[in-house]
């Protein structure tokens, strides 16, 4: 049998499916010594182990069997399986509003490709109609693909690529916009553009998904589909997150860009408002605001566009024992803003002082948050507080770091004047600084205790 059956196998595993003339794509059935398991046998990435061989199981999901577990291996059955997202023409009515989607990367509408392990998108009108049809039943929806990059990858040069697109497509007359994004820094890029874009007179929607469209629990399909109507017919004109509210089919959040964060590394719900409630819940056919106070859609094309960012700015996580020399190191490299997540009330060691102060002499604005993410910076309480105030840190009230280094940056691509930036960093563009944050703002119950078990048995999870 020539290897170009075996896809992405070698070592072990190979040796393996030669053996018992087993396929790539082949229908198998494995007995190993935990167990038998059906499914088929599906390629390998090339940069993974010889030490497995993947099976997709009747449930959808994959697994990898190790291959010294392995007591007979028989194939079944054979029909290489076709992972191209089918391609439909997509229905355009003039009686639907107009949504245009902008592509950034990400898993969003997207399959496998197993050979490399990597995900491709699906992303023209058409194939995304391919994989969701309901998209019809909401707008007419017209693609660009700005960017084909992972969300790590995102930074000033896309954040304000997309500005400048956004304030394009209102020009335009766009009833809604939404971005496909991958969802690691999903929320910085969610408060870049709240700066950047203000009072927007359309809904503007980042997506995304934390599971790609080849497997049976995948968002994306609910998620698109959330975000569309909230774009289309929403009335909540902001920069907004839309994703799972909770980890149910049932409906999704919508997210200030300021206030929102990713908060679990797989749960499909990860995305939680801090120190704050979400802005609406939204569902394929209805947007429901849980707040008043929200900017309105409108019937103009106005809107405010602030393409600015200076990346000589970073972000410090304090830490015990923490030494002066990173804060110097940054200086010294010719950073001009430094966000610190200081611990409690907005608090550091003594020993960055001197490095403190040095950086403030040299023209190095420098902010203080807290890394407890709820909660308000409150530096005059305690003697360590109060000295650094009077050393040149500002607090920044309940921002979070992440918004703060954002804003940061996009404050310095406007001016390098200390008090200018002061006035910019304290200046609420839209909830990065709150007045208070409502008592149902910071709901974190841990499970084992009776009241907590009895409240989870009455709600979705």
């Amino acid at each position: 049998m020539s290897n170009d059956i075996f896809q992405g196998y070698k070592g072990k595993a190979l040796e393996i499916l030669k053996k018992y003339n087993v396929r790539v794509w082949g229908q198998a059935e494995i007995n190993t010594t935990r167990g038998v398991f059906k499914g088929t046998v599906l390629p390998r990435s090339e940069n993974d182990d010889d030490k497995h061989i993947v099976m997709k199981i009747i449930t959808g999901y994959n697994i990898g069997i190790d291959v010294d577990t392995i007591i007979d291996l028989k194939e079944t059955g054979y029909k290489k399986a076709n992972y191209q997202i089918p391609e439909k023409e997509f229905p355009y009515s003039k009686d639907k509003p107009n949504v245009k989607l902008f592509g950034t990367g990400g898993t969003i509408a997207s399959r496998l490709d197993y050979r490399t392990g990597a995900v491709i998108p699906a992303f023209s009108p058409g194939e995304l109609y391919g994989a969701v049809p309901e998209l019809a039943d909401i707008c007419n929806l017209n693609t660009e693909k700005l960017f084909a990059v992972f969300s790590e990858n995102m930074g000033p040069k896309q954040y304000i690529a997309l500005a400048k697109a956004i304030g394009k497509e209102i020009e335009n007359g766009i009833d809604g916009i939404i971005i496909g994004h991958g969802t690691d820094t999903l929320h910085h890029t969610a408060a870049a553009l709240t700066y950047m874009v203000q009072n927007p007179p359309v809904p503007i929607v980042l997506v995304g998904s934390q599971r790609s469209s080849d497997r049976p629990s995948s968002d994306a399909a609910l998620n698109l589909m959330h975000s569309a109507y909230a774009a289309a017919h929403g009335d909540i004109a902001e920069v907004m997150v839309c994703m799972f509210g909770p980890t149910s089919d049932e409906y999704g959040f919508l997210h200030r860009g300021t206030r929102v964060r990713k908060m679990h590394s797989s749960y499909r719900s990860t995305f939680r408002t801090i120190g704050d409630i979400p802005l609406a819940t939204v569902t394929r056919n209805e947007v429901k605001p849980l707040k008043p106070d929200y900017n309105h859609r409108r019937r103009d094309k106005k809107v405010t566009i602030k393409p600015f960012f200076d990346d000589r700015v970073s972000i410090v996580y304090y830490y015990p024992n923490m030494k002066p020399d990173i804060i110097d190191s940054l200086v010294d490299n010719g950073y001009k803003g430094i966000i610190i997540a200081g611990t409690g009330l907005g608090h550091v060691n003594k020993p960055l002082y001197p490095a403190i102060e040095r950086a403030v002499k040299k023209g190095v604005s420098i902010f203080m948050t807290v890394q407890t993410l709820w909660g308000y910076v409150r530096m005059f309480v305690y003697d360590t507080g109060r000295d650094l105030m009077a050393k040149g840190i500002v607090p920044l009230e309940n921002m979070l770091p992440e918004a703060a280094y954002i804003k940061l940056g996009w404050a310095l691509g406007q001016t390098d004047d200390p008090e200018k930036l002061k006035k910019i960093m304290l200046t609420p563009i839209n909830d990065e600084i709150t007045k208070r944050e409502p008592y149902n703002g910071y709901l974190i119950y841990q499970g084992g205790v009776p009241e907590v078990e009895e409240f989870i048995k009455k709600v979705h999870k």
